[in-house]
């Protein structure tokens, strides 16, 4: 038989993967959270509802949003934490400064550079050892360029995407392999971005509006698949944060711009990450799955 009558038989005869999904039933890992206790006063209630429990691995973990967030889970309740950056060197004294504030939680940090499989599993292996398994995936790491598409370089291209959307891969599938295996479930929230929904203004920046419009999509295949397994996947969608990042004297005209098109009439500040972050990975987001958060002060509107 001709090589191409090979491979079209083997085309027209191949068999699908299947999908499993769960059944919801009281033996699986997707049943209703059990009643808050009645024996709590309000104020208990309030509190056990936005706990936040067992371990997390935040990477892009020596940025300001990553810090905030970090924060804020072990404000609620978190046990162990992970930091993972490509370099966490000058983020020194903000991780010193969170095992200060929470001296009960051990909290350490990984250098990993999220485009690289081997050490991308080995870091989450090494987290997931230190810290007794992995309960929260919180993707911060990612890169920002503005190049005008015409001029855009293949290299600037893939470096984006490679880092953006295929490391945020690599992190939830190393950490939802630490999931199934420890049985529990577990809550991966991807950082996405108002870039993902439309085009940014004045700021040309294909590259990371395409990676974040990938990551949506990553979120809901990915919350389909391993639901059954009890593994909620979403995604937060920030507008502008107010940070190093958009600082500067070369970006006041864009931070103008930026301001003047958000019904606020603002840039976000980093704390408002904080709650959407808390309540994905919380028992108060429990049937949340597949779902993205936009978090921009009303700028997706126009």
């Amino acid at each position: 038989m001709p090589e191409n009558a090979e491979a079209r038989d083997a085309l027209v005869n191949r068999k699908l993967p299947e999908m499993v999904l769960s059944d919801g039933g009281p033996a699986s890992l997707t049943s209703p959270p059990p009643s808050l206790p009645q024996h709590l006063n309000a104020e208990g209630r309030a509190t056990k509802r936005f706990s936040v429990k067992g371990n997390a691995i935040i990477t892009g973990g020596a940025g300001t949003l990553a810090i905030q967030g970090a924060r804020a889970l072990l404000e609620h309740g978190l046990s162990g934490l992970a930091l993972l950056d490509i370099s966490t060197v000058h983020a020194s004294q903000d991780f010193q400064s969170l095992r200060d504030d929470f001296p009960s939680a051990n909290i350490f940090d990984i250098e990993c550079d999220i485009r690289d499989a081997e050490r991308v599993n080995a870091a989450v292996e090494e987290a997931a050892e230190k810290l007794g398994g992995i309960d929260i995936l919180c993707c911060f790491a990612g890169v920002v360029g503005c190049t005008h598409a015409a001029d855009m370089s293949p290299e600037e291209w893939r470096r984006t995407l490679d880092i953006n959307t295929t490391g945020g891969f690599l992190c939830a599938q190393a950490c939802a392999k630490q999931m199934i295996k420890k049985g529990a479930g577990g809550s991966i929230v991807l950082i996405a971005s108002i870039s993902a929904h439309r085009v940014n203004f004045p700021q040309p920046q294909v590259a990371y509006n395409v990676s974040k419009a990938a990551i949506v999509s990553m979120k809901s295949s990915l919350a389909a698949e391993w639901a059954r397994y009890g593994i909620r996947v979403n995604s937060i969608s920030p507008g502008y944060m107010d940070t190093i990042l958009n600082e500067g004297p070369g970006l006041e005209d864009a931070r103008r711009s930026w301001a003047s098109r958000n019904p606020m009439g603002r840039m976000g500040v980093p704390a408002e990450l904080q709650g959407p972050l808390v309540l994905l990975c919380s028992g108060a987001g429990s049937y949340m799955n597949g779902s993205d958060l936009i978090v921009d002060g009303g700028g997706h509107v126009f």
